[in-house]
Order: C-alpha cells, then sequence, then structure tokens
C-alpha cells in the first residue's frame, strides 16, 4: 500500500521512523484532558504502542499501520502515535528484525490508548516498571489494549481482576489457571470492558483496533479505514475465534441460501424446523451442517445477524424509533433488543445510536 513521505528521524530503523515524525516531544508537559475515547476537538489522540525484546511484528505492525499512517482523505483529526520501549538498547523482533523506539515508558503518563502487542512468552513476568506505568496510565484515565499474550501484562498489573477477557485460545487455560479471579472468555475475537480492551491473537487484534477506531471516530471513518486496508470493517467481538472446519467453497450449498434468505427475512418467526423445511433437510441434519459451516448454531448465528441488522438501522436510520428497529431486525420488542445487545456486550440500543449514530 502507498505511503505518504514522512521526515525521518536520525534512527533509520522503521518503528523509530514511523513514530518520530508524530508523537509529541518528551518534554511535552501532561495537560488535562476527557476520557480516552473521547479526545478533545483538535487534540489528536495520542497512541503509545510498546516495544519489547522478542516483539511479534505481525501485531505490532498492525498497530503502526494503523495509528501511524497519516489520513488526511478522512477531513479528521487523526491519531498521534508514539513506539515506546519497555527496555533499553535495541530491540529485536521476530525474523531478527532490529526496532529502535523512540520514546520510553515516560511517555504513558501522557498516553490516551496504550497498545500492548503480544508478550514475549506467557511464563515469563513483566518487568516491575512495565506493570507501573500501565498501573499509572490506567489510574490516569487511559485506555489499555492488549493483543494475544499482551493480556498477561495487565493481568501481572492486577488490572483484569472482576472483569471479563480474552487472549489467543491457546493461551486461554493458562490466563485462567494462573488468573483465577479473571472472567477468561477463550473464545471471543475481542472483549471491550471501557478503558481495558483485550483481544485473541494476530489478526484478532486488528479486528479490536479497527473497533477502536469505529469507537472514537464512528462507522463512516472506521468503514473508510477499512476499505483502504481491503479488510471486513466490522466483526463483532463476540464472534467465535476459529471455525472447526473450513466454511463450504460452494456458494451456492444449501446452507448459503438459506443464509441469505433468513437475511432477507430477519422478522419472520424462524424455527430450526422451519429453516430446515426450507431446504428439504431434517432439522438434525441441519444443526450438524450449519455448525460446520458456521461455528454456530442456526439459532444462534440468526440472533446475531439480527442484531448486525439492528445496529446498521442504529447507525443510518435516525428516523426510526427503537420499537421500529426491533421489529424490523426481528429482534421482537425493544425489551428483547437489549437483552441480545447486552449479552453480546455492546452498549443499550439507545445509547449505540447516540454513540454510532
Amino acid at each position: 500500500m502507498p505511503r505518504r513521505p514522512q521526515a525521518a528521524p536520525t534512527s533509520a530503523t522503521p518503528a523509530s521512523a514511523a513514530s518520530a515524525a508524530s508523537a509529541p516531544p518528551r518534554a511535552a508537559r501532561a495537560s488535562r484532558r476527557p476520557p480516552a475515547s473521547a479526545p478533545s476537538p483538535g487534540t489528536p489522540h495520542l497512541v503509545a504502542i510498546l516495544a519489547y525484546d522478542r516483539l511479534c511484528m505481525f501485531e505490532f505492525g498492525c498497530a503502526v499501520e494503523l495509528f501511524a499512517l497519516e489520513r488526511p482523505e478522512l477531513g479528521i483529526a487523526w491519531y498521534r502515535h508514539a513506539v515506546c520501549a519497555v527496555e533499553p538498547g535495541p530491540l529485536r523482533g521476530t525474523g531478527g528484525v532490529r526496532i529502535e523506539a523512540p520514546h520510553g515508558l515516560a511517555t504513558l503518563r501522557r498516553a490516551d490508548t496504550v497498545v500492548i502487542p503480544g508478550w514475549r512468552d506467557a511464563a515469563e513476568r513483566p518487568p516491575e516498571a512495565l506493570l507501573r506505568a500501565v498501573r499509572s496510565a490506567h489510574a490516569r484515565g487511559a485506555r489499555l489494549c492488549t493483543i494475544c499474550s499482551g493480556v498477561f501484562v495487565l493481568a501481572h498489573a492486577g488490572l483484569l481482576d472482576g472483569r471479563r477477557a480474552t487472549t489467543h485460545w491457546r493461551y486461554a487455560e493458562r490466563l485462567a489457571r494462573e488468573f483465577p479471579r479473571i472472567d477468561v472468555d477463550p473464545s471471543a475475537l475481542y472483549v471491550d470492558e471501557g478503558r481495558l480492551v483485550t483481544s485473541a491473537g494476530s489478526a484478532a487484534g486488528l479486528d479490536m483496533l479497527m473497533h477502536l477506531v469505529r469507537r472514537d471516530h464512528g462507522p463512516r471513518v472506521a468503514n473508510a479505514v477499512a476499505q483502504r486496508l481491503v479488510m471486513s470493517p466490522h466483526r463483532e467481538g463476540g464472534q467465535a475465534q476459529f471455525v472447526p472446519r473450513p466454511m463450504p467453497s460452494d456458494e451456492a450449498s444449501p446452507i448459503a441460501v438459506l443464509q441469505d434468505w433468513l437475511r432477507a427475512h430477519p422478522r419472520e418467526a424462524h424455527t430450526v424446523e422451519s429453516m430446515a423445511r426450507r431446504i428439504a433437510m431434517s432439522a438434525r441434519t441441519l444443526q450438524r451442517r450449519f455448525k460446520d459451516s458456521t461455528g454456530l448454531a442456526p439459532l444462534e448465528w440468526l440472533t446475531r445477524e439480527r442484531v448486525g441488522i439492528a445496529k446498521e438501522l442504529l447507525e443510518t436510520r435516525a428516523a426510526l424509533d427503537i420499537e421500529a428497529i426491533a421489529d424490523l431486525a426481528g429482534l421482537g420488542s425493544p425489551e428483547s433488543m437489549r437483552r441480545h445487545f447486552r449479552r453480546m456486550g455492546l452498549p443499550a440500543p439507545s445509547r449505540y445510536r447516540r454513540q454510532f449514530g
């Protein structure tokens, strides 16, 4: 993807070149600012991206790509960023890449959001200086976000006690065993707890970061950025991390045909039996084949589709009241819609409309 040229700092490494162009100087004084997810107009939100030895370059690169690239076409105050070294000296990433980050943990004192890529070893306790820095940032009001095993940094800091969190499915059992006070969701792509946001591994981190853009700037901006990145504009955090078997390659398969029909008729009262009759299949076979294709039971998939329809209507149809949207999406009543939104970790529909409409 073509990039806008930026003034390079004295160091020739990619990370420092990306950071020094947009991050504030070390001597800048912290100022009073509103909550991290709502920076003041004209004051770009500062994202601190942590770097450490044996860094996962994919997850680190996702954060740098999203927040460091200038986006003048959006017509908004895009994020500032700073790559922050957790420890002194040259840092090595996967593949032997060397990183020289121009900022240190002191930058977390003024960051609005802190991104923690996968921690280098789930069995290694993070340095005390890092734990103190993230605790202080959180106490000050910053938003802390982790990708994959980065969740262990927040776990060791004690910030996830009594909260829901997720991580890569390979680490979920360990996280739950070592930190029993955390409510670990091993299947979610990401979990948004307000100022603490955790995600599964690798590509799920990009989904989580795009979710933050959507939270901060709304669906129009998020969709434009997703188009630039050639990715799906939005995946729900509650979506399964992986499907046990591959999706069918034949788009005209009976399950795909049924899904298209259900999307077009969300208001009808569907049951597993009525779905099975529609494609001349037994209910038991439908249940098995549907889960093989999507990772979800038919009615669970349908509920997620209906919630997706409701979200789109809340974002784009200001003239419709909540009751009408619940009916059009097939969710029945406003009370039922609120219940489904809450179960999926979403704000209440009226609040969702204020935030994204």
